[in-house]
């Protein structure tokens, strides 16, 4: 009886046991990728090109200094400005000797990789591939050489990232001997690397222009001011799991009219789209503000789009941080109107509570006696704007790695934008009816207007008078003047970036060069003086892949940020109907005899869902 009581309880123990183990939260074992190094792609352009003998059929070798450490490691690749295919024969990970002072690397590390199990592959035009995961271990700040064996590619039009600030080796052949390379201080191709790692990790990815970029810190020494930021959070324990992302350009501005993509095409791209992003920093601006012609309406703009960022960030559960923008006094972008936008955006960020923290290196590297230039022992080439390594290292220590350990809840995003554009809004999809524009196709898109978009389907190297391939917007004006209408577009690649455009029944126009990066952004299609009263806008497919979201007509000589103002009731397309009599209404709605004789009579759709019959 004892022996048969003891084998019961026994049998209980086991199955509580397993019970309990069934409750268990195992999430800390759980695995997913984090970014542990990426940089912003663009087109290299002549001066940053591979030099001799050139990309194709040739190996090249890159060195990149990882923040955070794993065993599982996956690499991207990004041929998003190339305008032909990249083919690939192979590409080895080793662990590299320096931080890129020489190609050596341990032979006994060098692991390939493979894609869809294959050691081959071609990356299309705009797009960007990713490798099978692999076994590779890593440690937090170690260097990683990235060997590609190339077929076919170009060598004049390279999606890459000028300022590595590290150097790159470029062989003859398929070759793994880099002796007697070619040295260039770019990358070409390499997106980003990530590691398989516990739910605890995470990283922080950083959108910025030169300063974040590196301009001024040493080269293949990696002391930008985000390598120095990751050296400081991995010396703290709280936050030693963090990986450091830098996304900046040299020479980019926040609006446009930089180097590279502008922040509001790129940041969907090179924010959100990378791994395991937890937080996010903005320090960027400078640029903009240097060649601004309004201090004051630049830092609205600017404002304005980082609002915009905090509030998709927030709704994907990422916490934002906003960096001052340092001092530029001395420096040709100075004025006192362009220093009181500096001021504006940097009052913003330490006023807001939109943000979820700010880093304050307007006051870590300003002067003692002067906070709007910059302390001379941190200038590089006294250009007083960018920083020398002793400079960014006081940058990288400044982040205070309290603001990574947050547990409350993100901050908050009821702040009101500053839009300043005022116009008549028109969504795309709104012109396209029974007559006109069905050529395009309408999709659903969260980040549209609306929504909701146009894709042009056909592609029409000349203009053909096809009303399928025509979206047409009639609309009325109060004042006679100067008017810009600006199109929010989304054009991915140098081949899906066109329109033909016609005011008033004029010539059609091809308005080229719309190029987006793949991000919804407000291009300029049309600028001219326009009379009080009626006209027509026409707007024609010219290649397919080039998506509209909505119009914006103003005398405003800037674009739009955000979405912009409501759709304005404005007539938009009409379909002609046999002549009758009938009323006339203009657009403020009041009646006007006409006659029967030479008129015809249409039907006014209007975007706000009504109609109206005009004589014509």
């Amino acid at each position: 009886m004892k022996h048969r009581l003891s084998t019961c309880l026994f049998l209980l123990v086991i199955a509580l046991t397993a019970q309990a183990a069934t409750n268990i939260n195992f999430s800390s074992d759980e695995k997913h990728w984090v970014g542990t190094w990426a940089t912003a792609p663009m087109l290299s352009g002549d001066n940053n090109n591979p030099p001799h003998p050139g990309l194709a059929n040739n190996s090249l070798r890159q060195i990149v200094q990882v923040s955070i450490g794993g065993d599982m490691v996956r690499l991207k690749l990004s041929n998003h400005f190339g305008n032909s295919p990249v083919e690939i024969k192979g590409i080895e990970l080793a662990l590299a000797k320096t931080a890129g002072s020489s190609s050596e690397v341990d032979e006994g590390t060098t692991t390939p990789l493979y894609f869809d199990g294959k050691k081959q592959v071609t990356i299309p035009a705009g797009a960007m591939v990713v490798s099978d995961p692999v076994a590779f271990s890593i440690t937090n700040r170690q260097n990683v050489a990235i060997t590609i064996h190339y077929g076919q590619a170009s060598s004049s039009s390279v999606c890459g990232h000028p300022g590595s600030r590290t150097t790159s080796y470029l062989a003859s052949g398929n070759t793994s001997t880099f002796a007697s390379a070619a040295k260039t201080d770019h990358w070409y191709h390499i997106l980003a690397l990530e590691v398989e790692q516990t739910e605890e990790y995470g990283c922080v990815a950083v959108l910025g222009n030169s300063i974040t970029d590196g301009r001024g810190s040493t080269t293949n020494q990696q002391n930008r001011w985000t390598d120095e930021m990751s050296r400081h959070l991995l010396d703290n324990e709280a936050t030693a799991k963090i990986g450091v992302l830098n996304l900046g350009i040299g020479g980019n501005c926040v609006l446009g009219g930089g180097l590279g993509p502008s922040a509001v095409s790129r940041y969907q791209r090179d924010l959100f789209e990378q791994e395991g992003v937890k937080w996010i920093i903005l320090f960027e601006g400078v640029n903009d503000l240097g060649g601004a012609a309004d201090g004051n309406q630049t830092a609205r703009r600017i404002i304005d789009t980082w609002r915009q960022i905090i509030r998709q960030a927030h709704a994907k559960g990422i916490r934002v941080f906003g960096a001052t923008i340092t001092p530029f006094k001395n420096n040709s972008y100075y004025s006192t109107n362009h220093e009181a936008g500096r001021k504006r955006i940097n009052e913003w960020m330490r006023t807001t509570k939109m943000l979820d923290g700010v880093i304050d290196f307007a006051k870590a590297v300003c002067s003692p006696t002067d906070e709007e230039a910059l302390d001379r022992k941190y200038l590089f080439e006294n250009d007083w704007l960018h920083l020398n390594a002793e400079g960014y290292k006081v940058m990288g220590n400044a982040v205070d790695p309290a603001l990574f350990t947050q547990t409350g809840p993100l901050a908050d995003d009821d702040e009101t934008d500053e839009e300043e554009v005022q116009g008549l809004w028109i969504e795309a999809e709104s012109l396209q009816n029974g007559t006109y524009g069905q050529h395009f196709t309408l999709h659903n898109d969260p980040m549209a207007s609306g929504g909701h978009y146009l894709e042009t389907v056909r592609n029409n190297t000349s203009f053909s008078n096809n009303d399928g391939d025509i979206l047409m917007a009639d609309f009325a004006l109060e004042t006679a003047g100067t008017y810009y209408i600006y199109a929010r577009v989304n054009c991915p690649s140098w081949d899906d970036d066109s329109y033909f455009v016609s005011m008033d029944n004029g010539s059609w126009d091809m308005v080229n060069g719309l190029f987006t990066g793949g991000a919804w952004e407000w291009k300029q299609i049309y600028k001219g003086s326009l009379k009080e009263g009626s006209h027509r806008l026409g707007i024609a497919g010219r290649e397919d892949g080039a998506l509209l979201d909505k119009l914006c007509i103003t005398t405003s000589a800037t674009p739009p940020i955000t979405m912009g103002g409501a759709p304005t009731a404005i007539r938009t397309t009409e379909n002609r109907l046999p002549t009758q009599p009938a009323a006339i209404y203009d657009i403020s709605g009041r009646s006007v005899s006409a006659s029967q004789a030479h008129h015809g009579l249409f039907i006014i759709h209007l975007s706000d869902g009504s109609t109206k019959k005009v004589m014509k």
